[in-house]
């Protein structure tokens, strides 16, 4: 569900980025007046995680579509709303920064979309409640279903009213809602069962990672190395190979815009979107996760390309992506840690 630059007005773009970037302050502003440092670690290696799991594409059956994990809702359960939201804003500017995933104009969209709704909606209003008396497999699973479900059908009705506030008249706002939105629930759906499984792993593991965040306290004790290496794991495997298999279908975003336009990405003209384009193009050392140029790699939607792709530019790009991502949370953590120390001795 990243969206493209060619989705969204200059002026859309600008008040998604502003409004965003509120968010991430107030967020921010919120952890360092209780960050705690036993959390870092697992920013980190949530996020790579996320970033690595994100490259996989599972297809949508009957559709000729596909979706791939949000991770917005297992960031919100691990990690609190807050810290949350930051560490889906790191993945996203990993992403679109240094690997062409989204465009940087949309990129308060994107963060939005996919970090808003799951953080700040999904996981207090619904996981939460559903979790509040006694935390049971049974509840993990209904609270999982119903979150990813609620977060990617506001995230995608979202990238709709976006594209239509944009002024983007070749894209029928009633056809897209009718597209987006039930492919989405699928996708939603599956990326419930996602959340469940991992979910289900830690409480077994170390229950307090989730509790905490329920009763809104502070970690006993740092999260068990048996998680962290479990993530550490799992992203480089995630990113480095499982990422070949993932589905050749276009994504549930593209794979609309194809019914609608009969073309995956529009295009764009204007000043602005080649500047930005060009920016990008210098700053993506590995545009769509690959060591081909993105004109290499593009294909006809109805060409079926190899699978799996055996690729090293993809695992290359799993196993680089998910490090940045690893120490961007990493290093934004301490850095709120080391801001709140200072400030504590100030008062003094």
């Amino acid at each position: 569900m990243h969206m493209a630059d060619s989705l969204i007005s200059p002026s859309v773009g600008g008040t998604m980025l502003a409004v965003t970037a509120g968010i991430g302050a107030f967020s921010l502003k919120k952890i360092s007046d209780k960050i705690d440092l036993k959390k870092v670690p697992l920013m980190g290696v949530l996020g790579a995680f996320i970033f690595a799991a994100q490259m996989i594409n599972f297809s949508i059956p009957g559709t000729g579509s596909s979706g791939h994990l949000g991770g917005g809702l297992l960031l919100a359960a691990l990690l609190g709303p807050y810290a949350g939201f930051i560490t889906m804003a790191a993945i996203l500017l990993i992403q679109a920064l240094f690997f062409a995933d989204g465009g940087l104009l949309a990129l308060g969209c994107n963060i939005f979309n996919l970090g808003f709704y799951t953080c700040f909606i999904a996981y207090p209003f619904i996981f939460k409640p559903l979790l509040s008396n006694k935390v049971t497999p049974a509840k993990i699973l209904l609270a999982s279903l119903l979150s990813a479900i609620a977060g990617l059908q506001l995230g995608a009705f979202s990238v709709v009213l976006e594209t239509m506030l944009s002024g983007k008249t070749d894209i029928p706002f009633g056809i897209f809602v009718l597209l987006m939105q039930p492919v989405h629930l699928a996708i939603g759906f599956v990326e419930g069962l996602i959340s469940f499984s991992v979910l289900s792993f830690v409480w077994k593991v170390q229950p307090e990672l989730i509790d905490i965040n329920l009763e809104k306290k502070e970690l006993s004790v740092s999260p068990a190395r048996k998680i962290i290496i479990a993530f550490i794991i799992a992203a480089i495997l995630t990113g480095g190979i499982l990422s070949w298999f993932a589905s050749t279908h276009p994504d549930g975003l593209e794979w609309s815009l194809f019914k609608v336009t009969g073309k995956e990405e529009l295009e764009t003209k204007g000043k602005i979107y080649q500047k930005i384009k060009n920016f990008q193009e210098k700053t993506a050392f590995l545009p769509d996760y690959s060591l081909k140029s993105k004109e290499e790699k593009s294909e006809p939607l109805n060409e079926k390309p190899l699978w799996p792709q055996i690729d090293k530019g993809t695992t290359i790009s799993g196993i680089v992506g998910s490090i940045l991502v690893f120490f961007l949370a990493i290093i934004t953590g301490f850095i709120i840690f080391l801001v709140k120390k200072i400030n504590k001795r100030k008062t003094y």
